[in-house]
């Protein structure tokens, strides 16, 4: 019983994606209905997970392997809730940017589609599902970034479906070659079955090559910086915080549970030195972009990297409690991103609202006019530095001392430049928003659109920080971190 709990989340965000449609005047009731529905369903399969370990469903009853599995574990439960919190807080904020009837009728059915196929992914079993849902997920995106109708968003949208594309042929040629060598899809099925023969090589090759693309890991990044900064906001705000999120999260499921009998740490260590560009050259083009959106985005480029430079150590680490603490680290960094970047995203929307623009050397008057959204990008900012008592404080201290542990002392001046930019261009915001002007006009001393922002800056900076123990715990007390353990 407790396992059909796993359907919640899809069933509930794709129903009312459904009913939106069919009754566009109801459509922004209904999302919110079914976004906070998402979060007490993630919220009790997480108290499921803790207590009674991984969940399994086979829908209709059919084996995994010849039907739709689901599956949650600890991983994928703390960002199945992430995203549900996420969600929940853009949509709230939505309810306040969109002010057009008619882009709101757009806007639910695709913003729930895209909430259910994010959700699909995390609980998918075997590699045919991932595709399929990663597809939903990319068409669902596109359409939502290009809401604006703006030539800059629609052409942004457009290299975003171009590129995503690309990357689901190549993902699905590698499950076509994985099916006919091995005769299923199952990813613990397959993970028994695989050996070294080129079969499982080539299929590596092209299922990673079509998630990089979609995870913008750096040279594959240049599609990302247009498409999040030229999206609406609370849509800006899901796709850095969940959607190249989820991409990354694939890339981990490939090589820690489906091919880490074929990989050796040197394979680790290319995704690793890519991860490590990423971090120094998307945080230099953020401390050079002129638009406060375009930074955040380059930002996201650059704070999706350090979860690579995770890959090379992980391999590195023998299985033990060493491991789980790397492991338990790179999933605080991909938490915090995900809610201090959403926030961040959130009250950029605000200012851009505001003053009509985003340009950042027009900021000044920002703190005095909107104090309550200057600070939530401030607590972003502690966040996206890594200062304490942030989560990501906590993820690098262990990046740091996993790297002296195993000897890799590459990624310690990685994470020391990637850190000082990111706190150049934090500061370099924050300098221009606390300075003169009046461009904004009067004080805005507490809006509606700030409360879910604030809220997600609070998770990232303090609820992470502060209870990130909590973390390793739940992926202590739920046995195996990932399904290929068992």
């Amino acid at each position: 019983m407790n396992d059909v709990l796993l359907i919640m989340p899809v069933a509930l965000p794709l129903l009312g994606s459904i009913i939106a449609l069919a009754l566009p005047r109801r459509a922004e009731h209904i999302g919110l209905l079914a976004t906070a529905g998402g979060v007490v369903a993630t919220l009790a399969i997480g108290w499921q997970v803790l207590h009674g370990g991984q969940l399994q469903l086979a829908l209709g009853g059919w084996q995994p392997g010849l039907g739709i599995a689901l599956r949650a574990d600890a991983l994928s439960t703390l960002l199945l809730i992430m995203s549900a919190l996420v969600m929940l807080a853009a949509s709230l904020y939505a309810t306040s940017y969109f002010a057009e009837p008619q882009i709101k009728t757009h806007f639910w059915p695709l913003w729930l589609l895209m909430g259910a196929a994010v959700q699909a992914l995390l609980l998918s079993g075997d590699v045919f599902n991932l595709y399929v849902t990663l597809e939903l997920l990319g068409l669902s995106a596109v359409a939502l970034a290009s809401l604006g109708g703006k030539r800059a968003a629609v052409e942004a949208a457009l290299r975003y479906l171009t590129v995503g594309l690309l990357g689901s042929m190549s993902y699905l040629a590698g499950v076509a070659l994985l099916y006919a060598a091995y005769g299923t899809l199952d990813i613990p099925t397959l993970a028994t079955r695989l050996d070294q023969q080129p079969a499982a090589w080539v299929a590596l090759s092209l299922m990673t090559a079509g998630v990089l693309v979609k995870a913008a890991l750096f040279p594959l990044h240049f599609w990302l910086p247009a498409a999040h900064a030229n999206a609406p906001a609370p849509v800006s705000a899901a796709l850095s915080a969940l959607v190249v999120k989820v991409a990354v999260y694939l890339i981990v499921r490939l090589w820690l549970d489906l091919f880490a009998p074929v990989l050796t740490p040197a394979h680790a260590g290319v995704l690793g030195v890519l991860g490590a560009i990423a971090v120094v050259w998307g945080s230099w083009l953020a401390l050079r972009a002129t638009r406060l959106k375009l930074m955040a985005a380059y930002s996201t480029v650059a704070q999706l990297g350090y979860l690579f430079v995770f890959l090379p150590l992980l391999l590195a680490t023998p299985a033990g409690l060493q491991r789980d603490i790397v492991f338990g680290a790179l999933v605080v960094l991909a938490l915090t991103h995900g809610f201090a970047k959403s926030a961040f995203f959130l009250a950029a929307g605000i200012i851009q609202q505001r003053a009509g623009h985003d340009r950042i050397t027009d900021l000044g008057g920002t703190a005095r006019a909107l104090p309550v959204t200057t600070f939530v990008l401030a607590l972003a900012g502690v966040a996206l530095i890594g200062l304490p008592p942030s989560g990501t404080f906590l993820a690098k201290w262990q990046l740091l001392a996993a790297a002296v542990s195993s000897g890799q002392w590459l990624w310690i001046p990685v994470v020391g430049v990637g850190s000082l930019l990111a706190a150049a261009y934090v500061f370099r915001v924050l300098g221009h928003a606390f300075g003169p002007g009046e461009r904004l006009g009067p004080t805005l001393r507490w809006g509606r659109q700030e409360v879910p922002a604030l809220l997600l800056a609070l998770v990232s900076t303090l609820g992470l920080g502060l209870a990130g123990n909590g973390v390793w715990t739940f992926l202590g007390r739920t046995g195996p971190m990932v399904w290929g353990a068992t």
